[in-house]
């Protein structure tokens, strides 16, 4: 008899790889008695949702380190759904069985200003406050395929919270897991700005009833390829159309409350911390801080992978003194910094990972305003250079003053600043004002930039 799927008592928002590597990964390792199934919604894209449902929500984890592969099927994921699905949704959010939302829906798809306000010029963000004092509007309306669903996945989300204040269904913890700093509280401003607008008594229940967990995530996991689905066909003997390759290393860092209970993620590596910003630091400058510089060096140079970029001399160099800079304003004992930039290193160098510098490189503004400036404004406060940070600033600002910036959604605003007067400036602008009022800084940009486009 085939073994009966967990209940949905997870639902997760931005299924993709990094997801079922990560997220999904932890459950499954953990779930022995399959009390803690997943519905798993799609982003931008219903891709994921059209491969996945056929296989049940089934899909191959491919572990590869330099030395080989290892293969395991990962049982997690019990329901897959396209995004628009806003009626399953508000659903599942309404059921007092479900505990814990998961997100990971990149920097960007956030559409939060820095402070975490809901961005209104956002035209996205602006449909979906309509949307949403519609629907609250009439509460005994069906959201279904006849009526506009929320865009933006904060939208959709607000939906669901405020259907289960309504439905007594009880509390539920919400756990971003994108490379946002302090994103716990930052997904929490958004949440409640948003339905504040809409529904104030439905707000007064969320800011009551809804905890929002803080999260440091970790596991390169590039896109898959044919060649993947190939190989894992070959291999296992089960044509997988959404196979899943990331590397042995994962690390998942929490700080929040459960109010409803969830998976024993501890039993599988996961760590829970009162104070996570030492630990968010860490992952942001160190690991990210290098991937966006070999990114937009390492396209620069014509490189094409992180293997390839960490293995020319000029960027490596680059990467450590980025290193050096970020390191000096984190607790080298607490964080176990050798030990850390040591095992970056040998994960950079496994080519048999092809971590795409293009698919790093995108939505640069939202991911350099974390990765890159806070060390930054650090070091120029300590009265240093910040050379290092200056260095991936105008290997970025090179690439667009070229005209091959990547993807971005802040990709008018670029084209504004690199048609303006001084668009050096004015690019270092939108990252910070600060770093644009700072002569040396961005002279140094300057220098860069002027390199990276010979």
């Amino acid at each position: 008899m085939p073994i009966p799927a967990a209940p949905v008592r997870i639902v997760h928002l931005g299924l993709g790889a990094f997801a079922r590597a990560h997220q999904a990964w932890y459950t499954a390792r953990v779930d022995d008695h399959r009390e803690w199934g997943i519905a798993a919604f799609t982003g931008r894209s219903a891709t994921a949702a059209e491969q996945l449902a056929p296989q049940d929500g089934l899909f191959t984890v491919v572990e590869r380190s330099a030395a080989g592969d290892d293969v395991a099927v990962v049982g997690s994921i019990v329901e897959v759904r396209d995004g628009a699905d806003v009626g399953r949704l508000v659903e599942l959010l309404a059921a007092p069985s479900t505990a814990v939302v998961t997100l990971t829906i990149t920097e960007a798809g956030y559409r939060l200003r820095v402070d975490g306000a809901p961005d209104l010029e956002d035209p996205a963000v602006a449909a979906d406050l309509r949307v949403l004092a519609a629907a609250m509007a009439d509460p005994g309306a069906r959201i279904d395929q006849a009526t506009a669903p929320p865009v933006t996945a904060l939208g959709r989300l607000v939906l669901g919270l405020v259907a289960r204040s309504r439905s007594g269904a009880g509390p539920i913890a919400v756990v971003p897991c994108d490379n946002i700093p302090d994103n716990g509280p930052l997904v929490r401003r958004g949440v409640l700005a948003l339905t504040q607008a809409v529904a104030p008594a439905a707000a007064a229940w969320i800011a009551q009833n809804v905890s929002y967990v803080s999260t440091s995530v970790d596991r390169i996991t590039p896109r898959t390829t044919t060649a993947d689905i190939a190989e894992v066909a070959a291999r296992t003997g089960w044509v997988d159309s959404a196979p899943v390759v990331t590397e042995p290393f994962h690390d998942w860092i929490l700080s929040g409350s459960f109010p409803a209970g969830r998976p024993e993620w501890e039993r599988a590596g996961a760590r829970f911390v009162d104070d996570i910003v030492p630990f968010e630091r860490r992952k942001l400058w160190l690991l990210n801080g290098a991937h966006s510089l070999m990114a937009y060096a390492g396209l620069a140079r014509g490189h094409t992978t992180v293997a390839e970029a960490i293995g020319d001399g000029v960027v490596r160099a680059e990467v450590l003194g980025l290193w050096a800079e970020a390191s000096a304003h984190l607790p080298a004992e607490l964080l176990e910094l050798d030990r850390y930039l040591a095992d970056l290193l040998a994960r950079f160098e496994n080519a048999r990972i092809e971590h795409r510098l293009a698919q790093i490189a995108v939505d640069g503004v939202a991911k350099l305003r974390v990765r890159v400036v806070p060390v930054a404004l650090a070091e120029r406060a300590g009265g240093r250079s910040a050379a290092a940070c200056a260095d991936v600033v105008g290997a970025w600002v090179g690439l667009v003053r070229l005209g091959r910036e990547p993807a971005d959604a802040h990709a008018d605003a670029i084209s504004i600043a690199n048609r303006g007067v001084d668009p050096i400036r004015e690019l270092v602008a939108l990252l910070s004002p600060e770093l644009a009022d700072d002569e040396q800084f961005v002279d140094r940009v300057r220098d860069v930039a002027g390199r990276t486009m010979e």
